[in-house]
């Protein structure tokens, strides 16, 4: 399912119609533990939920675990390996929802820097024994291997989002995250265009909202965290970078962080004016 869709209300098990509790699972992948740990710090909202929902599997939280098939599965991270792979489509298989939370799991994240590298060459360069090390050429994300029901961006996530997503689910709808630009959470919020007024270098005009446009609300350019919006111009962009002069050479640079592949998929397809 693409991002944003909706799906009318979910078909419970019965056991959940019953008055059981959904099962959740939280599953990790390549990445940082940082989305699983924005899940944590929601400690105060998430008590409000707490006892409409059953963990079945969460390691960062508990030592217990509950065979599945599992209500909802967050997953976390970007397959880099074969035995990344063949685990997804397990999880995919024991799991009625699947959302995916994060830089890593919606786009790869900043491993997929070595997406079209030389893998052969970097493992005899870092490790001892390079032939130990099974690895796949490409960090991708999991839509790229099964089917995602919805997807959560950002590095990490915003916990507000996270909440409201899982709320929803529990009131079994599938919610719609935004698919407008960071430039109109900057006008929602009344921060104020950092690229217009202090000529700084802002991925907001192609990057999706979601975050509440944090770093132009400290006079920070956008970094790009929540990946690109819908039909992102990039082109157009540079051609704004370069009249404040920032070259192509640091435009690459700000580009290839979060969500590297996915801006120059981006890119590579084209896209409307911002």
């Amino acid at each position: 399912m693409r991002i944003g869709d909706r799906r009318p209300a979910i078909d419970w098990p019965t056991a959940i119609e019953q008055g059981a509790p959904p099962t959740l699972a939280v599953w990790k992948f390549a990445s940082c533990d940082g989305c699983q740990l924005t899940i944590l710090d929601c400690e105060d909202q998430l008590l409000a939920i707490a006892d409409r929902v059953r963990i079945a599997y969460f390691p960062e939280a508990t030592s217990g675990s509950v065979d599945g098939p599992y209500d909802i599965s967050l997953v976390e991270g970007s397959i880099t390996t074969p035995g990344d792979r063949e685990r997804i489509a397990e999880i995919r298989q024991a799991s009625r929802l699947l959302v995916t939370i994060g830089a890593c799991a919606t786009a790869g994240g900043i491993q997929a820097l070595r997406n079209g590298a030389d893998i052969e060459e970097f493992t005899s360069i870092v490790y001892a024994q390079p032939s130990y090390i099974d690895v796949l050429a490409d960090s991708t994300p999991i839509s790229d291997h099964v089917t995602v029901d919805l997807e959560l961006r950002g590095c990490p996530i915003d916990p507000g989002q996270l909440v409201g997503v899982l709320a929803a689910l529990l009131n079994r709808h599938l919610v719609r995250p935004p698919t407008t630009s960071v430039c109109v959470e900057c006008k929602a919020t009344g921060a104020a265009c950092v690229l217009v007024a202090s000529a700084t270098p802002c991925l907001g005009p192609i990057t999706q909202g979601g975050c509440g446009a944090l770093c132009p609300g400290f006079d920070r350019g956008c970094y790009g965290c929540f990946g690109p919006k819908e039909h992102p111009n990039v082109t157009g962009l540079r051609r704004q970078f370069a009249a404040i002069g920032v070259d192509d050479d640091a435009t690459d640079r700000l580009l290839s962080t979060f969500n590297v592949a996915a801006f120059a998929d981006a890119e590579q397809a084209g896209g409307s004016e911002p």
